[in-house]
């Protein structure tokens, strides 16, 4: 009887060392250099997929998989997660190229005040499709108001800023991480701070965020930047000042005193944090530079019928041009798309007026932007930010990585390459070229502490039991393409990313694998 419950024990400690040492993946990623996302340094170790998960992280060279990558050289990272991407093409784009390309593998859409509306059908239209990425949303205030009040200039009824609050209630228990303002665009912009602090409340109450496109980004900025702490403090909500920066000539060098303020708040226990693209130049609409008063209901047509109040509204665009994004050069001014006339996609605004046979004054620049928006509008490039502050506001340890980028694809309009570039740009330009972030801090940025402003606890950082959401890259070649003049490049030195546990990009060839789920926040994350 001893005897053949020795044999048996034998057996079993057989059989237990033989399971370990040769377990089963459906991906194996032998050799590399793992950067967990945390910030920490990195680790040389092997890693085992199993499903869409993580399994085991150490030395697991004897074990066996259905695909095995050699990572030897190359950066074994959690996936990147883009924190403010315009996802508006999706459903045109399902499978996201442009994202992905990058080494995005959730993209968090709902920015600036705009998202989808009714917001359950919406993602629920979206879980249907064939998706390349992981995608979450936020409720847009801009949205919602404009439901409820269209595009008046007042402050809401009693009842209806009950009406919002249960909108974003219902979007809050449907799956949105959070409630994000534009107060810079219409109708937000006619919002006061205390019926923001109201909606905020309730992404609060369901353990949301705050996300905001501040109401002024150039002069003005201080005080917006003041008005997003206040906001946080009154709705006791976490806070990010989405693409962040200091723009126009007369505010270089702001990020100094809005860095400040941000690190204030926090000393006082506000959670206030950031997100940025690495560019000196934004892009949003031409209507941007138009006074909002004079876009009040829609109107913006009639106004310009009247000779007096065309010339307010010129006067306003004038100083805009002169004093905030414009950067006081209408060479800083470059359309991206042009429906109505695309041979001005690419140029500047100043081509245009050479072009029309006027003379490139600030004035006759201010009477062809009132032109291009009673034609429709454009998309716009401004070339109006430092790069001083740009390196300044990604080195703030409170600062993550977003591009702001629409969803593009090649041949189509003249977009910003952020759309194509910005994660590749952060780790070949600021990492390894210029050396403004560690690699390990970098990957922080677009990683583990974008998945915890979320709240996302199974992505974001690489450990056993997570989902396998991973990029890995060449660190000596990784770096954007994309440029203004010719946007439509895909980054180099991405050679792998799996997503949900496919490979979605295998040895730098990109698969069109529909790989993606839509993330909904839960009572889990």
């Amino acid at each position: 009887m001893q005897k053949t419950a020795l044999i048996s024990i034998l057996l079993f400690f057989l059989f237990t060392n033989c399971s370990q040492n040769h377990q089963e993946f459906d991906i194996l990623i032998l050799n590399g250099t793992i950067y967990d996302g945390s910030g920490n340094q990195p680790i040389q170790a092997d890693l085992g997929i199993r499903n869409d998960q993580i399994i085991e992280i150490g030395e697991l060279s004897s074990s066996v998989a259905t695909r095995t990558i050699d990572g030897k050289g190359l950066v074994i990272s959690p996936g990147f997660i883009d924190m403010h991407t315009h996802l508006e093409p999706l459903m045109d784009m399902p499978l996201a190229e442009s994202l992905v390309r990058q080494g995005v593998t959730l993209a968090l859409g709902g920015p600036d005040g705009g998202s989808p509306w009714p917001f359950e059908d919406y993602l629920d239209s979206l879980s249907n499709m064939e998706l390349g990425v992981n995608v979450a949303y936020l409720i847009g205030h801009n949205t919602i108001r404009k439901e409820v009040m269209g595009l008046e200039d007042r402050g809401p009824t009693g009842e209806e800023l009950e009406l919002m609050k249960r909108y974003v209630k219902q979007a809050m228990d449907e799956g949105a991480f959070g409630i994000s303002t534009g107060l810079k665009y219409l109708p937000g912009t006619f919002a006061k701070i205390d019926e923001v602090i109201e909606l905020s409340k309730v992404s609060a109450n369901a353990n949301g965020i705050y996300t905001s496109h501040l109401r002024e980004e150039g002069l003005g900025l201080l005080e917006a930047v003041k008005e997003a702490i206040m906001i946080s403090r009154e709705a006791e909500i976490p806070v990010v000042l989405t693409h962040h920066k200091a723009i126009g000539v007369k505010m270089w060098g702001a990020s100094t005193q809005t860095l400040s303020m941000v690190d204030s708040a926090r000393n006082l226990g506000l959670d206030i944090m950031m997100d940025q693209y690495p560019y000196t130049a934004s892009h949003t609409g031409i209507s941007v530079l138009i006074p909002s008063w004079a876009m009040e209901g829609g109107n913006f047509a009639s106004r310009i019928e009247n000779p007096i109040l065309k010339d307010s509204i010129k006067e306003g665009i004038i100083y805009n041009i002169l004093n905030d994004r414009g950067g006081k050069d209408l060479n800083r001014i470059q359309f991206s798309r042009v429906e109505w006339d695309q041979s001005l996609e690419g140029k500047t605004l100043q081509d245009w007026v050479i072009r029309e046979e006027m003379e490139p004054t600030i004035e006759n620049g201010a009477e062809l932007v009132i032109q291009a928006q009673l034609n429709g509008g454009t998309g716009t490039i401004y070339h109006a930010m430092d790069e001083k502050d740009v390196e300044r506001i990604m080195k703030h340890p409170m600062t993550m990585i977003g591009s702001d980028g629409r969803l593009s694809r090649p041949g189509d309009g003249q977009p910003h390459p952020r759309a194509y570039g910005t994660f590749p740009r952060v780790l070949g330009y600021y990492v390894r070229e210029k050396k403004i972030l560690s690699l390990s801090e970098a990957i922080h940025k677009m990683t583990g502490l974008s998945a915890n402003r979320l709240g996302i606890v199974d992505r974001g950082l690489i450990k056993a039991g997570n989902k396998a959401d991973l990029t890995i890259f060449n660190p000596e070649t990784i770096i954007d393409k994309s440029t203004f003049t010719d946007p439509h490049q895909y980054p180099e030195g991405i050679e792998y990313v799996i997503i949900n546990g496919e490979i979605a990009i295998d040895k730098g060839k990109y698969l069109a694998v529909p790989a993606g789920k839509v993330i909904r926040k839960t009572a889990k994350n």
